[in-house]
């Protein structure tokens, strides 16, 4: 009778972990995206992405809350389909990737609705600033892939200040905020 109980304790102890699977960020295939957009003058939109990044995801559907997300960006690798640009993004008006080579984001916690959609909170670090951030998150499917293996994606948008991650050049009134779009298709690991 004294082992059934420990027994019957220890399940009880344990039931609410469950197992999260783990996924890479398809980078190879390209699968995946970081985007931005923000307003040019007030008058049209000026989209831009992030070429090169890399990142890993644990999610479990049966326990949600417990997935944790990391993504490492290269600034660096800023396109806004325009060279002339993004050598001045680049540079210490804005990124400033000689001396800041690295952004990156760490969740701190994520709340799955019934309809797929949640809120991804944590850490996002931009020219070596790194402030708290919430982003909106729609699940968009999971399952077998053609070759064998299993894959999740989500897409997420968020906006940011410039001034918050120490970006002060003016682009007008407009223009103090950016959106992110991130797109990822994870390959389960």
């Amino acid at each position: 009778m004294k082992k059934l109980a420990l027994l019957l304790i220890g399940s009880a102890m344990f039931a609410g972990l469950a197992h999260a699977d783990n996924y890479v960020i398809d980078k190879k295939g390209m699968h995946a995206s970081i985007q931005f957009k923000i307003s040019h003058l007030g008058y049209s939109w000026l989209w831009g992405r992030f070429n090169d990044f890399d990142g890993t995801f644990s999610y479990d559907p049966e326990n949600p809350s417990a997935s944790k997300v990391s993504v490492t960006i290269d600034p660096a690798s800023v396109d806004s389909n325009h060279a002339e640009r993004d050598k001045h993004l680049r540079s210490d008006d804005f990124l400033h990737v000689e001396k800041f080579p690295e952004s990156k984001f760490v969740s701190t916690s994520y709340t799955q609705n019934d309809d797929g959609s949640g809120v991804l909170k944590g850490d996002f670090t931009l020219r070596g600033v790194t402030r708290p951030i919430t982003i909106d998150v729609q699940f968009t499917g999971a399952g077998k892939d053609p070759w064998g293996g299993y894959r999740a994606g989500f897409e997420g948008k968020t906006r940011i200040a410039l001034k918050d991650y120490g970006i002060t050049k003016d682009l007008g009134p407009a223009s103090k905020e950016l959106d992110l779009i991130i797109a990822v298709e994870g390959v389960r690991q």
